[in-house]
């Protein structure tokens, strides 16, 4: 079994359509109090922390727009954190970490995390340390994917969930980690942010054919069973995955892929509620 199953190179074959969703996010983080009409968003000289940041350019991007004194990318892919020393300094710096125990407690003006935790379980005890360790005023800006019940993904557990997959999986299928939009509302709430906007956003990806659409999931949701698999057996389970989902999508190109994610920002009441 692989023990970094992540493949940048892999990751960014779909950079363009990846990355939207990162801006669209980015934009929902407010101007720090007092700013001035122009000047760069969020807490601009204060720190910011990016979970999930994979290779960092967009963590550089995050950094830059919003002016921040500080910011630290959070990745637990060596393979994704290789890249990242290139585009370090200048106040940005990358660190080796689990997302799923990350503390605030460092004093963080802004929690942002693209598309990274979905991979992680029990949102409102991650939510709910975050709020715990943000200051008065901060923010938390997070997106998700939220397309489990695309066939690219349901084919993906079925398969896993048949044999000799299931065997060779110990019983393991990647089960969806993601709250409902409303569920999030609810939650940003519960916990103190009293200013919120939470959406659902489809975002439609033109790609060249069907076969675009394995090699979409086998940069994202097939590494979860590549790690768990021998060479051989994720092999296997890639050709079959491959024959099964092609017919179901249709032949030919391109191939309009749907693909629905949750945006939600959150910024915390200045005073005890």
């Amino acid at each position: 079994m692989a023990g970094d199953s992540w493949n940048p190179d892999q990751y960014a074959r779909f950079g363009a359509e990846r990355s939207q969703p990162f801006y669209d996010l980015l934009g929902l983080v407010r101007e720090a109090p007092g700013g001035a009409p122009g000047a760069p968003r969020g807490p601009r000289g204060g720190r910011v922390v990016d979970l999930g940041c994979g290779t960092g350019e967009l963590t550089r991007v995050l950094h830059e727009r919003l002016g921040a004194a500080e910011t630290v990318g959070l990745d637990s892919s060596p393979a994704m954190l290789a890249r990242s020393a290139a585009v370090a300094g200048g106040g940005l710096r990358f660190e080796a970490g689990d997302i799923a125990a990350f503390d605030p407690a460092g004093g963080y003006d802004l929690v942002f995390s693209n598309a990274a935790l979905q991979w992680v379980p029990d949102h409102p005890a991650i939510l709910g340390r975050i709020a715990a360790g943000l200051p008065p005023g901060g923010q938390v800006a997070v997106q998700v994917p939220a397309n489990d019940d695309h066939p690219s993904h349901l084919l993906a557990a079925a398969l896993a969930s048949e044999s000799p997959f299931k065997e060779r999986l110990d019983g393991y299928v990647r089960r969806s980690h993601i709250l409902t939009p409303e569920a999030y509302a609810g939650l940003l709430n519960a916990l103190g942010f009293a200013q919120q906007h939470v959406r659902l956003q489809v975002y439609g990806h033109l790609l060249e054919g069907p076969e675009s659409v394995v090699e979409w999931v086998r940069g994202t949701l097939l590494t979860d069973y590549e790690r768990r698999l021998s060479a051989g057996d994720y092999a296997a389970f890639l050709e079959e995955y491959r024959r099964r989902l092609l017919p179901r999508l249709g032949a030919g190109g391109p191939y309009f892929y749907p693909f629905k994610r949750i945006l939600f920002w959150g910024c915390l009441a200045s005073a005890p509620r």
